[in-house]
């Protein structure tokens, strides 16, 4: 008598016979189907519990689970033959234990099963109970006695007590297979779908295995994909359709997929006579307890791809703890998945078609399931409805009532963040009810703050849509305002335009004064981006009385504040200045950070076209804080981004470089196509100071490629005028040429008089490196007739300085030596003294050229040298000093 055996949680004496040597069935790993890839991760899992070196004391048994057509069968067959390659096993007894069939095997039964293709002959067999156990153990202790070493594959296993009895002893491994999580048996492993590319690579293998000229894959690689993606990347409905694409060699993969394109027929789509994966599905879902199936096909009414435990309990009308307990055990049986997000529970696309088809016919049969249902849809969709208008509140400017569902804007946030998906899908489901409206307004603010700008526009128009269907008179107006506000987000400003005009109009005609300030407010925003300054400007002035008429302080301010963007647009810098400094005063008296943080970022902007650079660095500084606190990414953005223009007029360059790329990748993050290239833009320019040219040149070609790709034409022609001048940089001169040239066109085309004449400015620039002074004259003067018209005296000294360097390539030196003494006359009076210092040293090389007195030529380079100084930039007023000394060194006593 032995000891004890190991494995069944009971003790039983051995039980040894002798009989006479009989075939055995130890080979029955079947060779892999065609096609079979992937599953590294899973066999390096497998073969590390199967290893004999393993750890002492760990054991050779792992259980596979998953839902059925995963694969988990296949896998352990694969792990089978990898492990006899390594030849860490004499054997392999497979055994089907039926566990989703009808009549699923009994323990007793698959002992004999298994003593069979151990050798026991039947007669030899122990009656149904533990000496069948004790028999088992015995055969494989001999075995493992003789150096022999088995795998037991136990397959479909529906409960662990199906295996228990199946566990081998001493060194001998078990694979275990089940559409249920089995613990206490061994090693537990998930089987998840296949990997995109190893899907598309069974398909492949599956088809050529089939007909090794079969090309279809590799001539369709994108309906290759799409079929991959229909059948979800299981290899059951992979082998399936290779299966019907093998019977209709002719037929396109796009066309297949297309037919498995559509939900309703997804499931009659993968069935090829012999295998189906309803009927897979069948199997599972017929096993389960009532309420389980009941649960079931309630998830699959809540339109979103995932549910939460609150609403899975408001849905299926039970309480949490039931709830819960529910979805765990289908979580268990692979019908859901728990979530990566704790508390959320997912169901795969082709569970879902399953469970659909499982409601429609539960609903079908009669008034009293279809009701319920109904009723169970309309509590979860209400559910959302609530919660969505509670966590607006907490997104609404301050003074605002808030709602108590949520401590904060936090966790309103974090709760849209989670519920984002369900909720846009439950406004295209409920699209023409009062609910898909609700839904529509109450998802705005939370999408305008997440930048998901998309999905903005279509539950805009989803509400619009509603109003319409419902004939909601009351709401139509602000569902247009809602609707042109993303469209000018996505710079669709004509559209913008009309949906703010329809708004105006409408509240007009229903005397909402509050409504009609909100609309024209943003109807100038409109104007304002398609560069009509002066009707933007009549329309926000509009709107600020309006406001301050109904007496909304917070409205009032918003419109001061866009104001004074359209009066800085106008170049109206003092009146921009109050504007916008009027607008944070608001803000802040009614305790709104956000709307101060905006004001305080737009008050920077005027605040550098002023030149007072200190306190616009300030300014900024402030927006990004605020905006950092109220947790604004696209704002902070921007804020960073202004940040880093002023950084550089200080000469700053690798704070200002580090603030550029800030914006760039926060903008990046927020999925801002507009405001990443912006940021590029500007970063391109710090990088040019910075010597960098390539960078520089890499930076502007990213910033001009993303304005064309938003159709930004503005934008496109700044970032065409910047790429010239690094080009100069590089001496590429023919190609600056061109860059200036398209950048000067597409501001003509925009009318932006301003971006003309710096471009044309630029041009002249190009112009005088290729001699071609007559032309550089040109260019010049039309940029300083252009900025004089646009009374930008800054500008105007800047074209005065450099057409003086034309007329000096002219050999026209009277009228060079006016020019460089306008420009450096114009430009101390702005107080940019760096470019005092460049205009003061071109007029001495004018001077120089034209052999004018060499003390006027020394007292030209002395005057670069002390503006220069004054502007911080010691290495240029070294060298002018150096000319300064060289000129009087050179100059003959008299």
């Amino acid at each position: 008598m032995s000891g004890p055996t190991q494995g069944s949680g009971t003790q039983n004496n051995t039980f040894l016979e002798h009989y006479a040597p009989v075939p055995t069935a130890l080979d029955a790993l079947p060779p892999l189907p065609a096609g079979f890839t992937g599953r590294n991760d899973d066999i390096t899992f497998l073969l590390k519990v199967l290893d004999p070196d393993r750890g002492a004391g760990q054991s050779a048994v792992a259980v596979l689970s998953g839902w059925g057509g995963v694969g988990k069968t296949t896998l352990a067959h694969a792990a089978g033959h990898a492990a006899q390659e390594r030849g860490w096993f004499t054997g392999v007894l497979l055994v089907d234990l039926r566990g989703y069939d009808a009549h699923p095997a009994q323990a007793d039964d698959a002992l004999e099963a298994l003593l069979r293709s151990l050798g026991v002959r039947p007669e030899h067999l122990p009656p149904p109970g533990a000496q069948r156990e004790v028999l088992y153990r015995s055969q494989l202790n001999a075995r493992e006695r003789a150096g022999e070493r088995l795998l037991v594959v136990a397959d479909n296993a529906s409960a662990a007590s199906q295996v228990r009895p199946l566990l081998p002893p001493g060194e001998h491994g078990m694979l275990v297979t089940s559409r249920h999580s089995l613990p206490g048996l061994g090693r537990m492993r998930t089987v998840n779908r296949l990997q995109p590319d190893d899907a598309v690579a069974l398909l492949k293998g599956a088809l050529q295995g089939n007909d090794p000229d079969d090309q279809r894959v590799d001539q369709e690689p994108e309906a290759a994909e799409q079929l991959a993606v229909a059948c979800g990347y299981l290899p059951l409905a992979l082998q399936i359709t290779a299966a019907l694409l093998a019977k209709d060699p002719g037929q396109p993969l796009a066309e297949r997929a297309e037919s498995l394109a559509h939900a309703e027929g997804l499931l009659d789509g993968l069935n090829d006579g012999e295998r189906s994966l309803r009927a897979t599905f069948d199997q599972s879902f017929d096993r389960l307890p009532h309420q389980e199936q009941d649960l079931f096909r309630l998830l699959s009414l809540n339109a979103g791809p995932d549910i939460s435990t609150p609403a899975a309990v408001v849905l299926a009308d039970l309480p949490q703890a039931t709830a819960e307990r529910l979805l765990g055990r289908l979580a268990a049986s692979h019908l859901v998945e728990r979530g990566t997000i704790r508390g959320r529970w997912q169901m795969h696309d082709l569970l879902r078609a399953y469970a659909h088809e499982q409601a429609e016919a539960f609903m079908g049969r009669g008034r009293v399931p279809r009701r319920r249902y109904e009723q169970a849809r309309a509590r979860l969709t209400n559910h959302y409805v609530q919660l969505a208008e509670a966590a607006d509140t907490h997104l609404k400017p301050p003074g605002t009532v808030v709602a108590s569902q949520f401590a904060g804007r936090a966790q309103a946030l974090a709760w849209f963040d989670a519920e984002r998906e369900n909720l846009i899908a439950t406004a295209h489901t409920e699209a023409t009810t009062e609910t898909g409206m609700s839904l529509g307004f109450a998802l705005g603010r939370y999408l305008v703050w997440r930048r998901r700008l998309q999905d903005l526009v279509m539950v805009r128009s989803l509400a619009l849509d509603a109003c319409h269907a419902t004939g909601d008179t009351r709401n139509v107006a602000g569902a247009w305002n809602n609707l042109g506000l993303v469209l000018r987000e996505l710079r669709r400003f004509e559209e913008a335009l009309d949906a703010h005009q329809t708004a105006r109009n409408l509240h007009q005609h229903t005397g909402d004064t509050h409504g009609e300030a909100g609309a024209s407010n943003n109807l100038g925003s409109a104007l304002r981006e398609l560069r009509h300054f002066e009707e933007a400007l009549n329309a926000h002035q509009t709107a600020r009385n309006l406001h301050q008429q109904t007496g909304n302080t917070h409205g009032e301010a918003s419109a001061w504040n866009n104001l004074g963007t359209v009066l800085r647009e106008l170049r109206r810098y003092e009146e921009a200045l109050n504007a916008h400094q009027t607008a944070r005063n608001l803000h802040q008296q009614t305790g709104n950070t956000h709307g101060e943080a905006t004001a305080s970022n737009n008050l920077g902007l005027v605040l550098q076209e002023l030149r007072r650079y200190e306190e616009a660095l300030d300014a900024h500084q402030t927006a990004r804080n605020l905006l950092q606190q109220t947790g604004d990414t696209h704002g902070e953005a921007g804020a960073w981004n202004n940040l880093g223009t002023v950084l550089k007029q200080l000469r700053r360059y690798e704070e200002a470089l580090n603030a550029h790329q800030t914006a760039r990748n926060l903008h990046q993050h927020t999925g801002d196509t507009h405001g990443e290239a912006t940021a590029s833009n500007n970063l391109g320019t710090v990088l040019k100071q910075l010597r960098r040219y390539e960078e520089a040149l890499n930076a502007h070609q990213t910033a001009r490629n993303l304005h064309q790709h938003t159709s930004d034409t503005h934008g496109e022609a700044t970032a065409s005028n910047n790429l010239g001048l690094v080009l100069q940089e590089l001496r590429r001169y023919e190609e600056a040429l061109n860059a200036h040239q398209t950048a000067r066109n597409l501001f003509q085309h925009t009318s932006d008089t301003h971006g003309e004449a710096t471009a044309s400015n630029n041009l002249g620039l190009v112009l005088q490196e290729l001699r071609r002074y007559g032309e550089a004259l040109d260019a010049h003067q039309t940029a300083r007739n252009l900025h004089q018209h646009t009374s930008d005296t800054h500008g105007e000294a800047i074209a005065w300085n450099n057409l003086g360097t034309a007329y000096r390539g002219l050999e026209r030196f009277e009228e060079a030596v006016a020019a460089g003494q306008r420009a450096a006359e114009m430009l101390a009076a702005a107080e940019d003294w760096f470019r005092t210092g460049q205009a003061w040293g071109e007029l001495a090389t004018t001077l120089t050229a034209a052999h004018a007195d060499p003390q006027q030529v020394t007292d030209a380079w002395n005057r670069s040298a002390t503006a220069y100084t004054q502007a911080g930039a010691e290495e240029e007023a070294t060298t002018s000093r150096t000319n300064a000394t060289d000129t009087s060194a050179d100059t003959p006593e008299p």
